[in-house]
């Protein structure tokens, strides 16, 4: 198993409605891609406010096998979302972080 696991620093403007909305259309990947096992949102609860640098939100998916993962990066649904991601975050694409591991 792979999980995904994104950070995202949103811009000060969105709102969590926006945030939400967001997750729901990546959970929704769950429906769409066959592998998906899971998928979670959260919000960064860290104290270490210099080390979090603004990655306030999180989420991950945990994918069956790498074959789901990229089958996932190269979805067209996942990369309109990721876009629409990318536009809320400060900084565009500078405002993510990924990391896969295995579990």
């Amino acid at each position: 198993m792979i999980r995904h696991i994104v950070a995202l620093r949103f811009r000060a403007g969105t709102t969590d409605a926006v945030k939400q909305a967001l997750y729901d259309e990546l959970a929704g990947l769950r429906g769409h891609i066959e592998g998906i096992e899971d998928f979670r949102s959260f919000t960064n609860v860290s104290v270490e406010t210099p080390v979090v640098r603004g990655f306030n939100d999180l989420f991950w998916f945990d994918f069956r096998d790498v074959a789901v993962r990229d089958a996932y990066l190269a979805d067209a649904q996942h990369q309109a979302i990721g876009a629409r991601i990318v536009a809320e975050l400060e900084g565009g694409i500078d405002g993510v972080f990924v990391a896969d591991v295995p579990l």
